[in-house]
């Protein structure tokens, strides 16, 4: 989600991360703000680089590489193990920590707010309660929604969709900081607190892959301390790879599903995949899951017992009496275009509401008073359908964490209450779990309708949250609806038992929102601890899918493109085969030949129209005969750690001897490089000689102009390439092409459309 406020504020980043205090001095200067921000989805923003995932082969890299003999290599892999160990204990631990401060203080409320309506039922004046419910929501929203706005704005929301672009190879600046961290887990607990209808799962996702950035780079620039250790892994390469561990180790600590974490990463993220990567990747997974259960086992005081391996869990599905049939899969078929159709829905709705936050709720003060309002209407929806109730239920055999009597008998409770009056994910597993005839279909179905409103007027504010288990539990309660109807039909027969269609409905509307089919069925199996539902959940998901993505594209992918994001698909479009390098590529070419002068290279640097990044290297024979063929790539960065470490000679004697520079001077500049502003070149130090030949990657990735754009998008893809030099049959640099390049060509509605660039 992109909340507007960033739109903004990351418009003034320059591509090169400026330092916090030069960062703050930037976002100052807009004051004057438009009422309405002009915004349209047909736009690819030039504010997102790629990662530099392709490892610059120069030959510091291979004469380090020629160094390093068996055993240290040895020492590097057991390093990545430590760290994917470390990153499972770590996210293990924050997922506790925000379980159980959200039990504590969602416990301390709901206990307030019961008091207070049991006194007000016997004498009169509901009103008050009321007015305590929405304020102690209002309240609480306000504070979590006060630090994504103002301190943090890529905090908000689930993160899924920010973690998507980074494992896809886009650079969104700020995703995987140590302060979004802070932001993200506090903002979560009062987001979940305050009542809203969100979860903490999805964050989970986004923390781990935090985690996972900051451990392995084995250094904090927020906190500007450098612990020295780690500092093979500086590079976009190894960083990339543990943040997809990160991730999922997130997923698994959230739904206690390791291997559905490893998928989720495989289906959603990574591009560039090997075997090693997949089996540590599945390690740290496992680890960050038992972490959680151990530490959730001892704070629930049977520290033997080790049953809550996630944050959400299901409990179990006995497979006696919840077996199924043949003549059900009709069913579950048709529960799942049930699905599609309520998800597309859902993402339609949340996208025309996404594009009227994006063009008039931009600024931080606004989106701070809109989240406060939709945290006060769901208190008040929530009263108001459970003062109308008349569903009562008596209590013994009931498993209701706040019964709430209202105008119901004594020794009953009113049902609507355990719904609404309860975290989500206890109200999930209830609707799961609880035995047949403990909810009226009236109930349900009022409820299914006011939560999907809800839901869908949450995801998107500026609040940390997360859209599983709201989606979870919308399905749900349409599910055990419909598998009351069904009992009703067949005159109470023992197949339908409401528990079942509650877990297939729950499935059918998250896949219908989302869209994920491998990870999710894997997820939903791993959480309900039963293999037996494999297949009806996957014939679920793969329906709800294919009707979804007849009618609009998956939540976070919409979101993705609401940003405006250069996102590359697994595929290049299919109609894509007429066009050639030759029409994609990016011209003309900025070059630097192999002994520049230093001038030429700070004013090619400073020039703020192109902003390019990486620079081929030609030939520089004063011969003018001669071909000027390609003879490698260097990088902005690159060139910005020689000019600042003064990698040159004067012209006179080019035979002495540079300042040798080693790989760690630039790892110990990665990741934020200093910006050309701030380093200052003399007027005598300008006609000065720099030799490239050494940094310079000797080896890039060429095609010829004639390639067709699915063979260029196939190499870019795969290899995670951040440049790609277009060359013509003398080895003439000819174009360049790059992410935005690519990701311009999209399949719409009346087949290949091209979308524009724009600075914001």
């Amino acid at each position: 989600q992109l909340t507007p406020s960033s739109f903004l504020r990351i418009g003034q980043l320059s591509n090169v991360d400026l330092n916090e205090d030069i960062h703050e001095l930037e976002t100052e200067v807009p004051q004057q703000r438009p009422n309405e921000i002009p915004h349209n989805e047909k736009l690819l923003s030039l504010k997102y680089e790629s990662l530099d995932y392709d490892n610059s082969e120069n030959q510091l890299f291979l004469e380090e590489e020629r160094r390093i003999n068996h055993a240290a290599f040895r020492t590097v892999e057991i390093k990545r193990w430590v760290i994917c160990a470390m990153i499972g204990i770590l996210t293990g631990l924050v997922a506790c920590f925000i379980d159980i401060v959200v039990e504590n203080l969602a416990g301390l409320k709901y206990r307030v707010v019961k008091d207070n309506i049991d006194k007000f039922t016997a004498k009169g004046g509901l009103s008050f309660s009321l007015l305590l419910w929405a304020t102690l929501n209002a309240s609480v929203v306000m504070v979590g929604s006060l630090i994504v706005a103002f301190i943090e704005p890529v905090a908000a929301g689930s993160g899924i969709p920010q973690i998507k672009c980074y494992l896809n190879g886009v650079k969104i600046p700020h995703v995987v900081r140590l302060k979004t961290l802070v932001i993200k887990v506090c903002g979560v607990i009062l987001s979940v607190v305050g009542g809203l209808a969100v979860g903490k799962e999805g964050p989970m996702i986004h923390s781990g892959s935090v985690i996972a950035a900051g451990i392995s780079q084995g250094r904090s620039t927020s906190l500007k301390r450098d612990f020295k250790i780690f500092e093979y892994f500086r590079r976009d390469t190894e960083k990339r790879d543990f943040v997809s561990a990160g991730a999922a180790a997130g997923v698994s600590a959230a739904f206690g599903a390791p291997v559905g974490g490893v998928l989720f990463s495989l289906e959603e993220g990574a591009s560039f995949w090997n075997q090693f990567l997949t089996w540590r990747i599945f390690f740290a997974s496992m680890i960050s899951t038992f972490t959680l259960n151990s530490v959730l086992s001892v704070y629930h005081g049977n520290a033997w017992d080790l049953s809550s391996p996630g944050l959400i869990n299901f409990g179990r599905f006995d497979s006696e009496k919840m077996g199924y049939t043949i003549q059900e899969i009709p069913i579950f078929i048709f529960m799942g275009v049930v699905g599609g159709i309520l998800g597309a829905l859902f993402n339609a709705l949340n996208y025309w509401l996404t594009m009227f936050r994006i063009r008039y709720i931009h600024r931080p003060c606004l989106q701070v008073v809109e989240a406060m309002l939709v945290a006060a209407v769901t208190a008040t929806v929530g009263f108001v359908m459970i003062y109308c109730s008349r569903d009562c239920q008596p209590i013994q055999g009931s498993s209701v964490a706040y019964p709430l009597q209202l105008f119901c008998a004594d020794g009953e409770y009113n049902s609507m209450a355990t719904a609404f009056f309860n975290t989500p994910e206890k109200s999930v597993v209830n609707l799961f779990h609880d035995p047949p005839g403990s909810y009226n279909p009236m109930t349900l179905g009022m409820f299914t309708l006011m939560y999907f409103f809800l839901a869908c007027w949450t995801y998107g504010l500026t609040v940390s949250a997360g859209v599983f288990i709201p989606s979870l539990l919308i399905g749900a309660a349409w599910g055990r609806l419909f598998g009351i109807s069904l009992s009703y039909l067949t005159k109470g027969s023992i197949w339908a038992d409401p528990g079942k269609y509650a877990l297939m409905g729950a499935a059918a509307q998250l896949g219908g929102i989302v869209r994920m089919t491998l990870s999710l069925t894997v997820i939903m199996m791993e959480a309900t601890g039963n293999v037996t539902y494999g297949f009806p959940i996957m014939l679920v998901l793969m329906t709800a899918k294919i009707v979804g993505d007849y009618f609009v594209e998956g939540l976070y992918d919409m979101h993705i493109q609401l940003q405006s994001v250069p996102f590359l698909h697994w595929e290049a479009p299919v109609t894509s085969h007429s066009l050639t390098a030759r029409e994609v590529m990016s011209t003309p070419v900025t070059c630097l030949r192999r002994i520049e002068r230093v001038g030429t290279v700070v004013d090619i640097l400073s020039d703020t129209s192109s902003n390019h990044n990486g620079f081929p290297v030609v030939e520089s024979n004063p011969d003018t005969t001669q071909v000027a063929g390609l003879r490698g790539l260097i990088l902005r960065s690159q060139l910005i750690v020689l000019l600042k470490h003064k990698v040159f000679v004067e012209r006179a004697n080019l035979s002495l001897v540079q300042r040798r520079l080693k790989l760690k001077d630039f790892r110990d500049a990665y990741p934020r490089f200093p910006p050309i502003q701030s380093i200052h070149v003399s007027q005598d130090e300008r006609e000065c000689m720099i030799d490239l030949s050494e940094f310079m990657n000797p080896s890039p990735y060429t095609v010829p102009q004639e390639a067709s754009l699915p063979r260029v998008f196939k190499l870019f893809r795969a290899l995670g390439l951040r440049h790609l030099v277009v060359v013509d049959n003398r080895n003439e640099v000819v174009g360049m092409v790059t992410r935005k390049d690519l990701a311009r060509y999209r399949l719409g509605k009346e087949g290949l459309e091209e979308l524009s660039l724009a600075q914001t």
